[in-house]
């Protein structure tokens, strides 16, 4: 018998204003206020679901998307499930997006702006003890001379993977940077004698960070012993690099981390945001001026940053039950 043949669906085409606005939108973000990839992506996808609720319902324009079919989508969202956090980054991707709607001469008015959505939940982030933290710059065993090393060419490629696991994880503690920004890194954009590193944050932005002795340790050895034995021609500048010689990826760095945190076996903490968490409580619990810190961490806002005053209060709690006779 001959074999069915695949019927292909193909997603309808929005409609020309949506799409005009779509499109208007992501390309302002991106050129105007440059936004990462990520971000845009994460900007498409919001607007396109609340396309997907609006055209059934007859929403053709953005006319259409008035404040009670923006509730009603938001209300849809909730009862689906959907992470506060999640619920609360689409609702502000509407506002955005209505907002520059309005300034465009699509709609005269912004109806998002009394929409209102579930306040992000305020979590208090896994902090690495002091403990933890020399344990997880310890060495693997298995790291050097691993048996699966059957030539010396292999043996000293492991070798160099070891060192730049190493440096991902000293990098990651000492400057309390994004792992985004961590493999984004180019040997220039390191000060030796300075004992920095320049580093582009969000929005583009570009600062400086200090880093200490360890992490200057990291850097050397892998700089003079390990680089150089990954390095090959499509390298170019990166610092950190993969197995086959180019840049490293960030899911390549959190994987390491990872690991390395799940070897710990006492703690719940996993991935690279974990060791920023760390690095930024650890600074204010030995008396780190908050916007000190605030610049370290390239957050915009200060309010962020005093999250982490949240988890040293606790932590500073937690020591006085232990602590006090009369706790």
């Amino acid at each position: 018998m001959p074999e069915p043949i695949e019927q292909k669906t193909e997603t309808p085409p929005l409609p020309v204003e949506l799409q005009k606005a779509h499109d208007g939108f992501l390309r302002y973000m991106a050129l105007e206020r440059e936004r990462s990839e990520h971000t845009l992506r994460a900007y498409g996808s919001d607007i396109a679901n609340l396309y997907a609720y609006a055209i059934p319902r007859g929403a053709t324009t953005l006319a259409g998307l008035d404040l009670t079919l923006l509730r009603a989508w938001l209300m849809t969202l909730q009862e689906s499930g959907l992470a506060r956090a999640t619920l609360a980054r689409r609702s502000a991707t509407i506002r955005s997006f209505l907002t520059w709607a309005v300034r465009e001469n699509f709609i005269a008015t912004n109806p998002a702006i009394r929409l209102k959505s579930p306040k992000r939940e305020q979590r208090l982030p896994h902090i690495l003890q002091n403990n933890q933290i020399e344990r997880i710059f310890q060495p693997l065993p298995e790291a050097p001379g691993s048996p699966d090393a059957k030539t010396p060419e292999q043996s000293r490629e492991q070798l160099a993977l070891a060192d730049r696991d190493k440096l991902i994880l000293e990098l990651l503690y000492a400057t309390a940077i994004r792992v985004g920004e961590l493999v984004s890194l180019d040997i220039t954009d390191i000060d030796l004698d300075r004992r920095t590193l320049r580093v582009i944050g969000k929005g583009n932005k570009e600062r400086t960070v200090p880093f200490g002795q360890p992490a200057l340790n990291a850097v050397d050895d892998w700089m003079r012993r390990a680089r150089p034995v990954l390095r090959t021609d499509d390298s170019g500048r990166a610092l950190l690099l993969g197995r086959r010689g180019k840049r490293l990826d960030a899911r390549q760095a959190r994987q390491v981390v990872s690991d390395a945190l799940a070897a710990l076996g006492d703690t719940a903490a996993r991935g690279p945001h974990a060791l920023r968490h760390t690095a930024a409580t650890h600074l204010l619990d030995r008396g780190a001026d908050l916007r000190a810190v605030q610049e370290i961490l390239g957050h915009s806002s200060l309010a962020t940053t005093q999250l982490y005053t949240h988890v040293s209060v606790e932590r500073l709690k937690d020591s006085y039950q232990k602590a006090h006779p009369r706790a």
